[in-house]
Formats: structure tokens, C-alpha cells, sequence
């Protein structure tokens, strides 16, 4: 693994567990076993490295998100806090510790965010055979909402979200 990688990786555990407030360059270079200019010259400063964390984060959940059906979204959701964690989504929780005035880290969210909803937008046309825009949102939120309810209520709370997909996805084929 590169020195880049590296931080990458131990920057996402900290930022995941601590926040992006709460965790210092410090703590940064002691996780990664570098010095504080070796961090600085792979990582710029804080906000680049967090916006290269949510960059990397996206990449891998949205390789888990290449499915054809909105139930395997959510069975993906549900892989995804088995493996991961019930934090949250760490795009959302970034963005509200910054206000949204960290311009690096802003981006890597809203771009993260339109690439969901598209996604979602994609298998729900695949699963309907139409597009329904209407029914996107509404699994948009589902996942969204079982992601932060997951912190609180436990990974079941993505099974109950997915339940309540199934339902809807039933209406909207009648």
C-alpha cells in the first residue's frame, strides 16, 4: 500500500469514529506512523484529506451499489453497516460539522449525493421498466433514513426500510 493509501485509509477510520471536527493532524499522523510534514506532502491539509477520504468512500460504496433491483439496494445497504459500522452516512455527517462552507469537502458530498439518487433513479427504472421519479425519492429517503436510524436502532433498522421499499415498489407496479 502507498503512502497516499495509507493515510487515506487511517484518515477514514478516524474521521468515521471521531468526526471531522474532533479529529487533529496529530492524531492523523500518529494513526498513519508518519511525521507531520510526510502527512502535509501526501495529504495537503485536512479539508483535501477528508474530501480524498469521501472520494475513496465513494468509489467503494457505490461499487456495492451496481445491482439491478431496489431490494438488493437495500441487502447492499445491509452489507454495507454489517461491514462498515452504524455511524451514519459519513458524507452527511461531515458536511454538517462543516456547515457546508469547507468547499472541498461540500463537493465531495454533493457529488456523492447526485451519483446516489442517480443510481437509485437507474434501478428503480430497471426494476419498474419506467421511470418514477416519485418512487426514487421515496427509496432515497428509505435509505437515507435507515442509514441514521441504523445508528440508534441497530442494522435491522435497513431491514425494516427494505420492507417498506417492497410495499411500495408493489403499489407502483399496480
Amino acid at each position: 500500500m502507498d503512502m497516499t493509501s495509507k493515510l487515506t485509509a487511517a484518515a477514514e477510520r478516524l474521521f468515521d469514529r471521531h468526526g471531522y471536527m474532533a479529529t487533529g493532524m496529530d492524531r492523523l499522523t500518529e494513526a498513519a506512523g508518519m511525521s507531520s510534514r510526510t502527512l502535509y506532502k501526501h495529504a495537503g491539509n485536512k479539508a483535501q484529506l477528508m474530501a480524498r477520504v469521501l472520494t475513496e468512500r465513494d468509489r467503494r460504496f457505490m461499487a456495492r451499489l451496481e445491482v439491478q433491483s431496489v431490494d438488493a439496494l437495500f441487502a447492499a445497504l445491509e452489507d454495507w453497516v454489517r461491514v462498515e459500522g452504524t455511524r451514519g452516512c459519513l458524507f452527511l455527517r461531515s458536511r454538517a460539522e462543516t456547515g457546508g462552507d469547507t468547499p472541498e469537502i461540500a463537493e465531495a458530498v454533493a457529488a456523492h449525493k447526485a451519483a446516489f439518487h442517480k443510481r437509485i433513479e437507474e434501478v428503480v427504472a430497471v426494476n419498474l421498466g419506467r421511470e418514477d421519479p416519485v418512487l426514487s425519492e421515496q427509496v432515497l429517503v428509505l435509505l437515507e433514513g435507515a442509514t441514521h436510524a441504523a445508528v440508534y436502532r441497530g442494522a435491522g433498522a435497513v431491514s425494516a426500510a427494505r420492507a417498506a421499499a417492497a410495499i411500495l415498489l408493489e403499489r407502483a407496479r399496480a
